[in-house]
């Protein structure tokens, strides 16, 4: 399993808000307009609260009428319960937001690793994508509930709330603004120390995730070879990095907090202290004084939370900030065509002087011609580049010179639009037989499947048959048959003109290999463009053109 490459420009962890989100998930733009519209109210209340409560404090020490003090406390009441249900509010509707933007967000990575192609998935670790498609994407909640409504709360709230202690008594107003910038400063040198640590993190659990898929994978080799226990010692390396990069960020999560915290307190106390020395000299209303010194924490509060909700947003904004990669590099990618319009079924392909390219490796170049109808068979020494020349028609490969399905370009074509592919793994999934034999057919044909599995010489395999992960149950034959009828399938059910096969019977015995090719051959008979890769000579059989590769021509 490849290292994965870099996948884009420098991270955008420094941006409030990745402009990108807006692109790539439409449901994060209702998001801010209705978060807005809440931080709006919010700000409301939080204004109201302090005047009501003043009110009623002052009129009580001044005598206020009861009936007229029992209707201000009613309202009082009832700012207090909307503030609770627009705190609800907030949070239901982050809840659905970040469900909606975490489906899109899969969605287009899916799409886009589909689009970019095999050859691109080849050249990173499909255990890492699958940790920031999964946990990290699930992270996003963090984001949406908590850090990005805190930050339009702050953008909204904090300009209104330090407005209106100004208006009410400018050197409490004054005050804010002078101590109110150290809480961003503060935040900025938090959040670079939070960013590199949480980097880390995440770095170090796709590590762990990809060597656990890998010594899983593997581990039948390892025991044979008596290496597990140097295997899992790796793991548990990994592991015991992971906890302690994790331990480091909660550190920072915990110093952070109890910076902020502090520095909002001295700021509230120097507010406090100004004034009450005013209200004793006489100089400043009491009614003013309580209102204002009731909205001076609510005006550090917002930038404060910002601070704090950052942090259990970080992993979010990492795993973000790969899928935004994937998808500008498929945004940048040269355009497919659509899996939806299959290229014609009866075209012929053509290859002329294609070179594949593999590693750092030309291979020779290769021209062949398979029309509907023939069994084209490419043979050669092991090494020579058969299984190559597959994988540059499937996109799995770069390649130079031309190759056309019919008048199009394969490099422009969508493999599933035209090629049926079965290689030498078979990539079986969990669940019957019959689902992995029409896989990716929405309304799959059980009497195709049954046919396919007849051509396969995988008839003795019952289609409702269970499987486990990659295919557990079966033998190496019964999977590479059914991997083979997959392809067949594909070609059965109209979806692909040319089948290409890689080496499919690999792990058949004499006679059963000879069925094989009796139903190759029925399969071209009927039409199909058949690719075979075999190195067994029992394929010249079968073959109506014979394409000979040698291992000593491969070019550096």
């Amino acid at each position: 399993m490849s290292e994965p490459e870099s996948t884009g420009p420098p991270r955008a962890a420094g941006k409030p808000v990745d402009p990108r989100l807006l692109r790539y998930a439409s449901a994060s733009r209702g998001f801010f307009v209705a978060i807005g519209a809440i931080a709006v109210a919010q700000t409301a209340a939080v204004v109201a609260f302090a005047w009501l409560l003043t009110r009623a404090i002052t009129g009580a020490i001044d005598g206020m009428p009861l009936p007229d003090l029992a209707t201000t406390l009613g309202a009082l009441a009832a700012v207090v319960a909307a503030r609770a249900v627009l705190l609800w509010t907030r949070e239901a509707v982050a809840a659905r937001a970040a469900s909606r933007v975490q489906t899109q967000l899969r969605t287009a990575l899916i799409g886009a690793v589909g689009e970019l192609g095999p050859d691109w998935l080849d050249r990173r670790n499909s255990a890492q994508l699958a940790v920031t498609a999964g946990r990290g994407l699930d992270a996003l909640e963090a984001y949406f509930g908590r850090y990005l409504p805190q930050l339009v709360q702050t953008v909204v709230a904090t300009p209104v709330i330090v407005a209106v202690m100004w208006w009410q008594d400018w050197i409490s107003g004054l005050t804010v603004l002078l101590t109110l910038p150290l809480i961003p400063v503060f935040m900025v040198l938090i959040g670079l120390a939070t960013r590199s640590v949480q980097q880390r993190q995440w770095q170090t659990l796709q590590r762990l995730a990809a060597r656990f898929a890998d010594t899983v994978q593997g581990l039948s080799t390892l025991k044979v070879f008596g290496r597990q226990q140097r295997a899992a010692a790796s793991i548990e390396q990994v592991t015991g990095e992971y906890r302690r990069e994790t331990m480091r960020v909660l550190r920072v999560s915990f110093l952070s907090g109890f910076a902020l915290e502090f520095l909002a307190s001295i700021s509230v106390a120097i507010i406090a202290v100004s004034i009450g020395f005013r209200l004793i000299d006489g100089s400043l209303a009491l009614g003013v004084g309580l209102f204002v010194l009731l909205l001076a924490p609510e005006a550090y509060l917002p930038l404060r939370q910002v601070g704090v909700q950052f942090h259990a947003a970080s992993e979010g904004v990492a795993a973000t900030d790969e899928v935004f990669a994937v998808l500008d590099a498929a945004r940048a990618a040269p355009p497919r065509s659509s899996d939806a319009e299959p290229a014609p079924g009866g075209s012929v392909l053509r290859l002329d002087a294609v070179r594949v390219q593999r590693g750092e490796r030309m291979l020779p170049p290769v021209s062949l011609e398979a029309a509907p109808g023939t069994v084209t068979l490419v043979e050669g020494p092991s090494g020579a580049g058969k299984s190559s020349l597959l994988a540059a028609l499937r996109g799995a490969a770069r390649f130079e010179g031309d190759a056309a399905y019919g008048d199009a370009d394969v490099r422009s074509l969508a493999p599933a639009a035209w090629l049926a592919w079965a290689g030498q793994r078979p990539g079986l999934i969990a669940g019957p037989i019959a689902v992995n034999v029409a896989l990716g057919d929405t309304e799959p044909d059980p009497a195709l499947v049954r046919r396919a599995l007849d051509l396969a010489c995988a008839d003795d395999l019952d289609p409702a048959r269970e499987l486990g992960v990659q295919g557990a149950g079966l033998s190496g034959g019964q999977a590479q048959r059914v991997a083979v009828a997959r392809a067949f399938y594909r070609r059965l059910r109209g979806r692909a003109g040319v089948v290409a096969l890689d080496e499919p019977s690999a792990a058949l015995d004499p006679d059963t290999e000879d069925r094989l090719w009796q139903g190759v051959r029925a399969l071209a008979d009927a039409g199909a463009a058949v690719l075979l890769v075999s190195h067994r000579t029992s394929a010249r059989a079968i073959a109506d053109d014979v394409v000979r590769l040698e291992r000593s021509e491969v070019s550096a």
